[in-house]
Order: structure tokens, then C-alpha cells, then sequence
């Protein structure tokens, strides 16, 4: 059931590689179908008499019981039968009333006894119970009918810190009060995180401890299924975030030492272990743990109805060295040497396969920060199969401007270059800022512009002094043009639309276990006498203007201008004109900006309109005629007026921006 690979392969190596595996896999017990369908006879599987089958994977046992609130917690009376290549089972037959002999809801725990006579069962009350959910009527989760969207604007959302309140809120929440939040913001994908099962909650739903189930801190399987209809039924898609880099190195509720081995699901120590993560690393090489993390995602698809995943820690699996002390230059060296973990960017090979083979309109999303090439092209290329790639330099680079520099040092080129560095033909999702930023330690870039300010200067019934101007300006200049220059989707995290203050912090033992900072404070939009609604609805007519003009999915843009001593961008991307003026201080008249079409040219997005937060200080009634006098390596150019700390776009199209409907009226 093992599977050796070359340590050092080229991109046409890997593919072959991958061909001889997945060949494996296809004439292996009944096909590949069956095989990453596996969830149907490991676990715990209802026969049609209501008898009850139990199979685990657990090679270096000596021994298997089933215990629980079923046989009074007995520890002996329910042995396992051992089978080949590690496998146990046991058949428990229905009662004489014809019901199951374990009861939807209650709980089960294996007892495992090792090799070395030890006994794997602590007389405790575990972290995390096994509880078996077998209700009487199944929620069956509708087809999703939504087309895969070519421009990707993706909502990346907790369940849990979903509410203003102080407390963990549940799906049921998410789906009556954000659901229609996020419609209305324009956001056409949400990014769920923490959803499967971890113990620790503060771990962010990164350390996973049961990957067969949904996190029940939130709710029922059933509640969570609700919430993914409904998105489906508002025209958006729902992601998983999922962790397949890592498991939790808990013992009791976990993987780790499942079978009483030190390796089994994982590589045995010290490969098996991440030293900055303190978890366990995954053996992708075992034909059962791609059996398992294969099933995992088919199982998220079939039983929840998800449309796809974002991949956590894509460089982690990359890597022997897991990216720890690494830097990435881009010479393709640091790509193709015996640095690269050949097993899991296999694994990652066949993974993309089968979900893209089986779900064509499913969407795959890699976190990695270290620029693997083709990571985002296609098997048959020698590439990795993902369809986006996370665009990780940006919010690092914007942090790191607001930390270090001061506005008339701002470097225009290198943030252009930033935006802009990526491979092409490769999409990436490009984001200002996510859950990194607003972790504790950290801070959200509203909190990084205006700081304590936020707390007595928000009041949109007093002018704004120059911090909270500062702000606000820069707060809608920095999400605009990352979202229209840095890549082909756009990703925000839940709150961050409308500035939310502060940080994000889990209950923990160091804040003697506080909700204060594991919430969003939706109710600060709520009050019009409160300038987070004028980010939010700069926010939310961003994306729908993007949904009109699709630059998204447009081509790369051309950048006419990066003017160091002026402070503007300037660039054009889907037959749309974006102009920013980042000078502190210094607003330009009759400013010549390069167009590629000759015409009429409108405003259509406007920063500094007074419900954005602005100064309304540009009259949109006025038109801007081209001249044809080549500008900047465009045909054609026109004049506008630019003010300071602002962005705009023009388009010359007739396409109109239907505000009342982006308003909700």
C-alpha cells in the first residue's frame, strides 16, 4: 500500500508521476470512484436491517473495542475483528425491536489496545466526543444550480465571531443576519473557515481533531446544511477551508496515535512533526491516508454540498523544510530540488483531479506563499490543477508601508509591482488584508490607519479630523485598487469591509477566556451617525460596479502611469479607466490620463462621494472627451481633475451603474 517517489522530479516527471498513481488508484478495489467514496464503509455505516457495521484503519493495534452510552461504557463487551492491511470490524445487530443498538445522539469511543500492552482509553470526560448523529429524517442538501462565476469575490467568513455578541453564534445566525448581508454586498463566494471539527477553538479551526464532522460548537449538520442552501439560493457559491496540511496532536479526541503507533496516519517523528505548528504531518505516500484525506473532500461535497476548498497550507506540503526559515526568490531551484515533498504535491495532483473530474464547476483555492510555478495550471501541463492561488505579498506589503513609511514616501512603482507580480496565466485571489491581518498581534488595516481614534471619531455628526479623513480615504483607495490591479478574484474578510476596529482574539487562557474580541460588531453599520456605513457601502458598490464590468476576469491591466512625485496610478483594465491620487496634500487640475478607446468617457466609481466618506467635490455630470494624442504608450488621452487621496474609474461604455439597486431600494 506504499508508494515510492523519485525525490527530485521536472514538471513532465510529475505529471507521469501522477498518471502511474492515479493509474494505481483506477484499477484498485472497484475504481477510483469507489475508492474516494470510502466514507461509505469506514466509520460507521447503518445496514438496511438497522444493523450497525464498524470499520476503522488502526495497523499497529493489538486490539479494538466499541464502547459507549450503548453497552453502559463497557470496555470489552464490543471487540473488533481484525482484517488485512490493518483494517478492523465489527457488526452490532439491530435490537429486538428492529431499531439500531446505538441511538441517534449518543456517544461511542474505540478503545485501543497497542502492541505493548498499553490501553489507549483515559477515565476522563474526553475534549471532544464521538456522537453518533443518525436522526430519523436526513436534511438532503440541494443541487447547486449557480454557474461557476469568472469574476471570484470571495467572503471569508467564521461562523462562530459572526455576531456582535460576546458569545459563539451559531449557523443558524450566519445564515438569517450575514447571508443576506453578503448578497448585499456583492460578494458571490464565501469562504468558510473553522468548520471542521477542532477542540481547540482559539486555534481558528486550523488544528483538526475529527475531519469526518462538522464543528458542533455552532450547531447541527443539518443547520450547517441549511445555511449552504440558502447561500446557494442567493447566487452564491460556499468554500471549505480545508485543512489537509496538518492534524491536531491530540491523542484523545485526534489521529495522533490512533493505532498506539507514533506514526500511522503520519510520518513517525521527527518528519511526521511541524515544529512551529506543533501538529502532525500526513504521510501522503500511504495508500489509506489518501484513501482517507481523498474521501474527506468527496465527502464535503456529497454531504454538505460545498463547491469547493481553499487548501491551507499549500507550502507546508510542498516542502521537507515547510517554508520554516525559507525564503523564496523565484530562481526555479528552490522548485525543483530535493527540498520538494514529491509525495503531497502528488497527493495535491490527484486531489484537484478528482474534484475537478467529478465536479466540474468546482472551485480549488492554494495558500502558498512561496510561488510554486504551474501550482495553478493544468495536470496535463504539469501543473498542480489549482484554479487560484492567494496573492499572500499584498497584505504583507501594505502592512508593511503603513508601519514604515510615511504617505509622501509611499513607493508607487514598488506597489505597482506588487499588485502586479504574479505569474501570468496563473489566477490569483487578491486581497488587502484576511484573518492574518486581524489576528492579536496585528491589526486591521483600518485599525493600522486610524487607531484610537476610531473609538471617540467615528461620528459621522462632527467632521472628521485629519486622522479619521486620512483614514477613510486611504482605507477605499487601498481595497480598490487591490481589488481591480491584484489578481484575478478578490477576497475580504468578514468585517473588514467597513473597518472593523481592533483585533481579532479567541478566548484563551491569556484573556481569562474573553469573547470581547471574538465577535463583529455588525451594529456599527446599523447607524447612519457612524462612519462605518460609508465604508461598507463603498464597499459594496465596489463589487457590484466590478460585476457590471468584470475586471476580474479581464486581462491583465496596463499600467500607464506610476508617477513618483505626482503619487498617482494610473491603469486600465476591461475598457475601464482607474485613477488614484495617493499625495497627502496635492490635488491636480486638468490632470492627462492615457485611454486605449476613443469617446465619451463618465464617472462610475467615485471615492469621494459624501456617502463613501468623501468631500464630494467632482460634478458627475460632466463628460470627458478623448483627444487623439498618444499618451503613455495609449492612443488617446483626456484631462480630469484629481484630488488628493482619492480614486476613481471612467468608463466610455453606455453601461450604467444602477445605484438605486446596489442601495437595496
Amino acid at each position: 500500500g506504499y508508494l515510492t517517489i523519485t525525490p527530485f522530479l521536472s514538471v513532465g516527471c510529475r505529471y507521469e508521476l501522477f498518471q502511474k498513481h492515479l493509474l494505481l488508484l483506477e484499477e484498485a478495489e472497484g475504481g477510483l470512484d469507489q475508492f474516494t467514496r470510502s466514507y461509505n464503509s469506514f466509520g460507521v455505516q447503518r445496514l438496511p436491517d438497522n444493523s450497525l457495521f464498524f470499520r476503522e484503519w488502526a495497523p499497529a493495534a493489538e486490539a479494538l473495542f466499541l464502547t459507549g452510552d450503548f453497552n453502559g461504557w463497557d470496555k470489552f463487551s464490543h471487540p473488533y475483528a481484525k482484517k488485512e492491511f490493518g483494517k478492523w470490524e465489527l457488526t452490532i445487530p439491530p435490537r429486538n425491536d428492529k431499531s439500531p443498538a446505538v441511538a441517534h445522539g449518543s456517544k461511542l469511543k474505540v478503545v485501543v489496545h497497542t502492541k505493548d500492552g498499553e490501553r489507549l482509553y483515559q477515565e476522563k470526560a474526553v475534549i471532544y466526543d464521538w456522537v453518533h448523529w443518525d436522526p430519523p429524517h436526513h436534511y438532503q442538501v440541494s443541487p447547486n444550480s449557480t454557474p461557476k462565476p469568472s469574476s471570484l469575490r470571495i467572503y471569508e467568513a467564521h461562523v462562530g465571531i459572526a455576531s456582535p455578541e460576546g458569545k459563539i453564534a451559531s449557523y443558524t445566525n450566519f445564515t438569517t443576519n450575514v447571508l443576506p448581508r453578503i448578497k448585499e454586498l456583492g460578494y458571490n463566494c464565501i469562504q468558510l473557515m473553522a468548520i471542521m471539527e477542532h477542540a481547540y477553538y482559539a486555534s481558528f479551526g486550523y488544528q483538526i481533531t475529527s475531519f469526518f464532522a462538522a464543528s458542533s460548537r455552532y450547531g447541527t449538520p443539518e443547520e450547517l446544511k441549511e445555511l449552504i442552501d440558502v447561500a446557494h439560493s442567493l447566487g452564491i457559491m460556499v468554500l471549505l477551508d480545508v485543512v489537509h496540511s496538518h492534524a491536531s496532536n491530540n491523542t484523545e479526541d485526534g489521529l495522533n496515535h490512533f493505532d498506539g503507533s507514533d506514526s500511522c496516519f503520519f510520518h513517525a517523528p521527527p518528519r511526521g512533526e511541524h515544529s512551529l505548528w506543533d501538529s502532525r504531518l500526513f504521510n501522503y505516500s500511504s495508500w489509506e491516508v489518501q484513501r482517507f484525506l481523498l474521501s474527506n473532500l468527496r465527502w464535503w461535497m456529497e454531504e454538505y454540498g460545498f463547491d469547493g476548498f481553499r487548501f491551507d497550507g499549500v507550502t507546508s506540503m510542498l516542502y521537507h523544510h515547510h517554508g520554516i526559515g525559507t525564503g523564496f526568490s523565484g530562481g526555479y531551484s528552490e522548485y525543483f530540488g530535493l527540498q520538494v515533498d514529491e509525495d503531497s504535491l502528488v497527493y495535491l495532483m490527484l486531489a484537484n483531479h478528482i474534484l475537478h473530474d467529478l465536479y466540474p464547476d468546482c472551485i480549488t483555492v492554494a495558500e502558498d506563499v512561496s510561488g510554486m510555478p504551474a501550482l495553478c495550471r493544468g495536470l496535463e501541463e504539469g501543473g498542480l490543477g489549482f484554479d487560484y492561488r492567494l496573492a499572500m505579498a499584498i497584505p504583507d506589503k501594505w502592512i508593511q508601508i503603513l508601519k514604515e513609511r510615511k504617505d509622501e514616501d509611499w513607493d508607487m512603482g514598488n506597489i505597482v509591482f506588487t499588485l502586479t507580480n504574479r505569474r501570468y496565466g496563473e489566477k490569483c485571489i487578491a486581497y488587502a488584508e484576511s484573518h492574518d491581518q486581524a489576528l492579536v498581534g496585528d491589526k486591521t488595516l483600518a485599525f493600522w490607519l486610524m487607531d484610537k481614534e476610531m473609538y471617540t471619531s467615528m461620528s459621522s455628526l462632527i467632521p472628521m479630523n485629519s486622522i479619521i479623513d486620512r483614514g477613510i480615504q486611504l482605507h477605499k483607495m487601498i481595497r480598490l485598487i487591490t481589488h481591480s490591479l491584484g489578481g484575478e478574484g478578490y477576497l475580504n474578510f468578514i468585517g473588514n469591509e467597513f473597518g472593523h476596529p481592533e483585533w481579532l482574539d479567541f478566548p484563551r487562557a491569556g484573556n481569562n477566556e474573553s469573547y470581547h474580541y471574538a465577535r463583529r460588531q455588525f451594529n456599527l453599520v446599523e447607524s447612519d451617525q457612524l462612519r462605518y456605513s460609508q465604508l461598507y457601502r463603498f464597499d459594496r458598490d465596489m463589487n457590484w460596479t466590478e460585476d457590471k464590468y468584470g475586471w476580474l476576469a479581464a486581462p491583465p491591466a496596463f499600467v500607464s502611469a506610476k508617477h513618483q512625485e505626482d503619487k498617482v496610478i494610473v491603469f486600465d483594465r476591461a475598457r475601464v479607466v482607474f485613477v488614484l491620487n495617493f499625495h497627502p496634500s496635492k490635488s491636480y487640475q486638468d490632470y492627462r490620463v492615457a485611454v486605449e478607446v476613443p469617446g465619451k468617457y463618465k464617472i462610475k466609481l467615485d471615492s469621494d462621494l459624501g456617502i463613501y466618506g468623501g468631500h464630494g467635490r467632482l460634478d458627475h455630470n460632466t463628460d470627458f472627451f478623448s483627444e487623439p494624442q498618444p499618451y503613455n504608450g495609449r492612443n488617446h488621452s483626456i484631462k480630469v481633475n484629481v484630488n488628493t487621496q482619492y480614486c476613481t474609474f471612467l468608463s466610455s461604455r453606455s453601461k450604467s451603474f444602477n445605484r438605486c439597486r446596489l442601495q437595496g431600494k
